[in-house]
């Protein structure tokens, strides 16, 4: 792996892609003040977890992202790969507001559909260059391939 980028940067860049996954985090989290009585609300199917799970899961998913996303730029990847990681990142962004502050529960569907595919193919092309970042966001791709089903699920039963 090349290391070509400065020691010092390093250890700055991994705190930049902490920030910028809290970001989108903390936006998920304002938009969904009251997701969790939404989610009691909904008929859920009997697979779907406890509201309490959400949070530790995601916050695990999310630092294994933004290390996932650290150790692709020391590699001095393609910025075009990168430009998946970030759209990746958009659209995680936009799925709690849509679900929860929207109760646009379709276009939250479709968001987090496309977002399966970004993040795959962010995993292949992250494998070129780094396979630890890429083994990074294989949880994430089974959470939100799980999400998917029980978004899909939820606009079934409701």
């Amino acid at each position: 792996m090349p290391q070509t980028h400065h020691r010092s940067h390093q250890w700055s860049a991994l705190a930049g892609y902490v920030v910028v996954v809290a970001v989108v985090a903390v936006v998920g989290e304002l938009a969904a003040s009251s997701a969790k009585e939404i989610y009691a609300r909904l008929v859920q199917p009997s697979w779907a977890p406890p509201a309490s799970l959400f949070g530790p899961v995601w916050t695990v998913i999310y630092l294994t992202i933004a290390v996932s996303g650290w150790l692709y730029w020391r590699t001095d990847g393609e910025t075009r790969d990168h430009g998946f990681y970030g759209v990746g990142l958009l659209l995680n962004l936009l799925w709690t507001p849509l679900f929860f502050a929207g109760g646009s529960y379709w276009l939250a569907l479709v968001d987090i559909a496309l977002l399966d595919i970004i993040v795959f193919v962010t995993i292949v092309l992250f494998a070129r260059r780094t396979k630890p970042a890429a083994l990074l966001l294989l949880p994430y791709l089974a959470w939100i391939l799980y999400a998917t089903s029980l978004n899909a699920a939820i606009i079934v039963l409701n």
